[in-house]
């Protein structure tokens, strides 16, 4: 065990999850356990108020909330070298499940405060941007950032790749060089993650088998039908484009300047989990 922190606080996203947060009172359940609950509210800025509450006195962060809210408060923890607490409040918690937090476990997941174990793990980045998951670039990130996304998910992935992917539709302009010097000029998808992800993870492991082994996981969709599928890992990747680039961002939609500098930062952030969800998850992907 590593010593308990004396002044918690876990930034609290009400509406992440379809009220999950609210659903079990995450800040009542704080208050008992001697965490500072912070209740974000629409409009406010996650950095701002993780840094506030460092100013404030803060020895530990944690956010209950998607996995976009987690890197945004991760990368104040980093900043700070601050210890980090995810709690899974979100939808889907990829992150959550991939570092050995029970994700039917919303409110046990605060034991970690108290009675936690700590390690180090990696992050990524894209131009400055921390990211936990994944960047994806694309076709993804055209659905992501369709505004009909959010209410209607399937129709909307349904209705882009249709419009998307047929034989006469030019590619994303997505430009990069592969580990085996082939320059990629367009691209159908690309996604970059923290770590690369299992082909076929095996039960209980979680999406990726490890995230400390300091690389980025590549995927790219290129070429003309029928399309082919490169994979590799990298400590860094660039690609580069004529316009603005959307991306969807542990699943937020982002849109950033040309040329995209990604880069894998090891051991960069100190993740703290409960005793007993430490190690590989437990849970089937």
């Amino acid at each position: 065990m590593v010593p308990r922190p004396t002044r918690p606080a876990l930034i609290i996203n009400q509406r992440s999850g379809g009220g999950k947060a609210e659903r079990y009172d995450l800040a009542t359940q704080c208050w008992t356990r001697g965490i500072e609950p912070i209740v974000f509210q629409p409009g406010d800025d996650l950095a701002a108020l993780a840094t506030a509450a460092v100013a404030d006195g803060a020895d530990a962060l944690g956010m209950a909330g998607g996995d976009g809210s987690q890197a945004a408060v991760a990368a104040v923890a980093i900043a700070h070298d601050l210890p980090f607490v995810c709690v899974p409040a979100g939808t889907r918690n990829h992150f959550a499940f991939d570092i050995g937090v029970d994700r039917r476990d919303v409110v046990g997941a605060l034991d970690a405060f108290a009675a936690g174990e700590e390690r180090r793990i990696d992050v990524a980045r894209v131009n400055g941007r921390v990211f936990l998951n994944n960047a994806a670039l694309g076709l993804y990130a055209a659905i992501v950032d369709s505004p009909e996304y959010r209410e209607h998910k399937v129709q909307t992935a349904i209705a882009t790749m249709a419009a998307r992917l047929g034989p006469d539709v030019a590619q994303f302009d997505l430009r990069f060089t592969d580990p085996a010097g082939r320059r990629h000029d367009g691209a159908d998808l690309v996604v970059v993650s923290n770590n690369r992800y299992a082909p076929a993870p095996r039960p209980g492991r979680g999406t990726r088998g490890e995230v400390d082994a300091g690389v980025l996981g590549v995927i790219a969709v290129t070429g003309p039908p029928p399309r082919g599928i490169t994979e590799w890992t990298a400590p860094t990747l660039r690609v580069e484009s004529a316009t603005t680039v959307a991306l969807g961002i542990d699943g937020e939609s982002v849109h950033l300047e040309p040329p995209l500098d990604f880069e894998s930062v090891p051991l960069a952030l100190r993740i703290r989990t409960r005793a007993r969800s430490v190690g590989r998850p437990r849970l089937a992907p």
